[in-house]
């Protein structure tokens, strides 16, 4: 880095680090803050020259990785500093109006005040590109390092050694791990014959009986006993749904592993071991951790006869697959213990590859018969499954097999040709992906039956959305661990998770998830306020007014969507979000979205339309292309009818702006019914005018103003027409108000002796001869009427119908 570079970064630095301590422009920059910097500097420097250079180990770069990344959660931090204050001296600069252009003249003192807010705007946006320089700087830097390291975690799998299956390589690998240990045992056997270590044993001797007799009580009896306190809780009444028996299989791991942990401690205080068995002390406790808790796994996935479990099979083939499970996590146990006397040893590729290969090919035979078990149990619970809808999940189960046949069985080729690194780096990882998701599943189970356990509704929380919410938690917080079993270094995730967090950059706007947060709070606070008060309005406060239905609903819906949109813009200001740079973006979108959504949009101004001017309103009895029924709900897209068949009618609300709609109760639900009613000929018209306007008035819900009118309508085929025409109180019950007129009708006719005629046709028969074969010639020219009953009226036919 040149010295001009370096002095340039350093006078930007003076202002960083003085806002950083006080928040003013006129701060001193302090010595500490100022070595700071230059210890950044330097760290940058030398990481260059280690790139530069990839002579460096990867525990090198992992150490220089971590100290980058220290600096980059500062100047991160640093980055957003004094972002209330910018944002203060921006809009005094806007109060003062526009800049003068060339030639003009500004009054002196607005002149200095422009300029002063100009300098301190200035001084405080230096640190913030400083920061921000910093901070790209140390992206690039981590990037190149993370590249270097996958880089050479690359080259390791790709790197081929000797065949394990090469006889002539047993001979060396043999000689190696013979001489490992024996090693082992001379370097321990001389630790017990040292006069220190019977010194030592002699003076511990009562604290290391107590260890190991404690030890061996709860690695032989811990289980047990843990059974027998199960027992016990059962039979005092303790409904068991899943969670006591998960507690008790808990402690029923958590005992031996306790007294594992007791007799290792027991012969490490005995001091009979070396350098070499110390070390390989210490990783017991571990070993004996991954052998219960796959043992507990098995107990838990497979049947038991007195409890549910995952994979309920039978007797013979659950014990054979625990067993399986329990060999699988011996296989894992093998493997580490190679690594321990690799470390210790120094041991040669060749014997790496010769003692790794055993413990590969049989962990690849185990998960086969693993696999094949589980197959011929899930072939037998398919049709089950299929009828109980988890179908899906057998063909998920299906594509993990069929990655695990594939896997398992690439692993040991790889082996035989010398590629080990890459044959356990697929073999192990599938064995431990294996036991976490089937982890994932018993502890899936378990939140289910605790949610059981608090709702007492064993069978609704089977399929209860807690249930699937506790899935999708878990599936998300599991990920993480599948991504470091399969080679991820734990700072490829907290590199992830810093990009994350760091947001995204829209021109002068930062998305990061803290914001988007912060908006979605606010707008969610915004949302439950604006509800409420559309409640208080719709329930209390607009049913004491003396506005109709309608106007309340227009009222309650302009409250819903002026308290969302305040809450958006609430929300987007709370959030520091500036979308003023995405205008030019939006107007883009919003016009080819014009052209796309054009109808929503018609329908969305068309519900303001209808909530604005009312022409129809909520409880309406309208009538719209050909449908009729009540207006149950205005939306800004669409109105929802309520037919006289209780049905819902949905209509888009363009058409309601645009057709034709009949209002029947628009302002008032006053309204006119007509009753038409025919009487034989021969009836004095005039008496039948005033019955029909006898009967007329005293029906309660006609009015008398205007007073109801019978109107004769003419000379009929069959009868004299007349009609009865009346206004109502209220038109929905027109179909009421003419039934009881023609209850009405019928009974005063019936008392009066007015005859109410029916239909009458006279029927000409042309060929009757097709009816009455044996008649006479005069017969036939002669016609006949008939009298037709009035049911069968409708077999006259239009003339000439009946020609032959």
């Amino acid at each position: 880095m040149s010295q001009s570079m370096q002095l340039l970064r350093f006078a930007l630095t003076v202002l960083c680090f003085a806002l950083w301590g006080t928040g003013g422009a006129d701060a001193q920059l302090s010595a500490t803050e100022r070595n700071y910097y230059q210890g950044w500097l330097n760290t940058a420097e030398r990481a260059e020259l280690v790139i530069d250079q990839d002579r460096a180990s990867s525990a090198s770069l992992e150490v220089l990785r971590r100290e980058i990344a220290d600096h980059r959660e500062v100047f991160a931090s640093a980055r957003d500093n004094n972002a209330d204050r910018i944002g203060t001296l921006n809009s005094q600069l806007s109060a003062l109006g526009p800049a003068p252009g060339e030639g003009e003249i500004e009054d002196g003192d607005l002149a200095a005040l422009r300029s002063s807010l100009n300098d301190q705007l200035t001084a405080l946006r230096v640190p913030r590109v400083v920061s921000e320089e910093a901070h790209n700087r140390a992206n690039g830097l981590i990037s190149e390092i993370d590249r270097i390291i996958r880089k050479r975690q690359t080259k390791a799998l790709m790197q081929r050694g000797p065949s394990p299956v090469n006889p002539e390589n047993w001979a060396e690998a043999l000689r190696e791990i013979s001489a490992a240990v024996m090693g082992l045992w001379n370097e321990t056997l001389l630790q017990v014959q040292s006069d220190t270590t019977r010194e030592n044993l002699q003076n511990r001797l009562p604290v290391i009986l107590g260890l190991i007799l404690a030890g061996g009580l709860l690695v032989l009896r811990g289980r047990s006993w843990t059974s027998q306190v199960g027992t016990y809780l059962r039979q005092v009444g303790i409904r068991d749904t899943g969670v006591w028996s998960f507690l008790v299989s808990l402690v029923q791991v958590l005992l031996p592993l306790l007294g594992v942990i007791f007799l290792t401690q027991a012969i490490s205080m005995s001091g009979i071991l070396g350098v070499r068995g110390a070390l390989i002390l210490e990783s017991v406790p571990g070993w004996a951790l991954i052998l219960l808790a796959f043992n507990w796994l098995g107990q838990q996935v497979l049947a038991s006869p007195n409890r549910t479990a995952l994979l309920p099979v039978q007797n013979r083939p659950r014990r054979e697959l625990r067993l399986l499970v329990v060999l699988i996590a011996v296989m894992l146990v093998l493997r580490d213990l190679i690594i321990q006397i690799d470390q210790l040893e120094y041991l040669s590729d060749v014997t790496r590859s010769v003692v790794a290969f055993p413990i590969i090919l049989t962990t690849a035979l185990l998960l086969f018969r693993v696999q094949r078990l589980g197959l011929k149990r899930l072939q037998e619970t398919t049709e089950q499954n299929e009828t109980v809808g988890v179908a899906g999940a057998n063909k998920l189960v299906r594509a993990v097999r069929r990655a695990v046949y594939m896997l398992a069985g690439l692993a040991p080729i790889l082996a035989v040709f010398g590629y080990i690194h890459a044959s356990e780096a697929i073999i192990y990882p599938v064995a431990v992906t294996l036991f976490v998701i089937s982890t994932t599943l018993v502890i899936q189970r378990v939140l289910g039956a605790i949610y059981a356990l608090v709702t007492r509704n064993p069978e609704a929380a089977q399929d209860s959305l807690f249930s699937v919410l506790v899935g999708f938690v878990l599936a998300i917080l599991v990920m993480p661990v599948l991504a470091l079993i399969w080679g991820a270094r734990i700072a490829d995730l907290t590199e992830l998770w810093s990009r994350f967090m760091d947001g995204v950059q829209f021109g002068d706007t930062r998305i990061s998830p803290s914001s988007f947060l912060m908006f979605a709070l606010v707008f969610a606070a915004g949302y439950v306020a604006t509800r409420m008060v559309q409640s208080s309005l719709r329930n209390s406060l607009l049913p004491k007014t003396k506005l109709d239905p309608g106007g309340q609903n227009a009222i309650v819906s302009g409250t819903g969507y002026l308290g969302i949109f305040l809450a958006a813009v609430v929300a987007i200001s709370w959030a520091g979000l500036d979308l003023s740079s995405l205008a030019i973006v939006a107007g883009a979108l919003s016009v080819g979205i014009g052209f796309g959504l054009q109808t929503v949009v018609s329908n969305f101004v068309s519900g303001i339309i209808l909530l604005v001017e009312r022409p129809i309103s909520k409880g309406d009895w309208i009538e719209v292309g050909g449908m009729m029924g009540y207006v149950r709900d205005i939306s800004v897209r669409s109105t929802r009818i309520e037919t006289f068949d209780r049905t819902d009618v949905i209509i888009p609300n363009s058409d309601l702006i645009t057709g034709a709609v009949t209002n029947f109760t628009r302002g008032n639900t006053v309204g006119r019914v007509i009753v038409p009613v025919g009487v034989a000929y021969g009836t004095d018209p005039r008496r039948v005018e005033k019955i029909l306007l006898d009967i007329a008035q005293a029906h309660p819900m006609v009015l008398l103003n205007p007073a109801p009118s019978v109107v004769f309508q003419g000379f009929g085929a069959d009868s004299l027409d007349f009609e009865i025409r009346a206004i109502l109180r209220d038109v929905n019950w027109a179909l009421s108000v003419r039934s009881d007129l023609n209850f009405e009708i019928s009974r005063r006719f019936t008392e009066e002796d007015i005859e109410i005629p029916f239909a009458q046709r006279d029927l000409w028969i042309r060929n009757p001869e097709v009816l009455t074969p044996n008649s006479t010639t005069q017969d036939l020219h002669e016609p006949t009427p008939a009298l037709v009953h009035p049911d069968l009226s409708d077999l006259d036919a239009p003339e000439g119908d009946n020609e032959n």
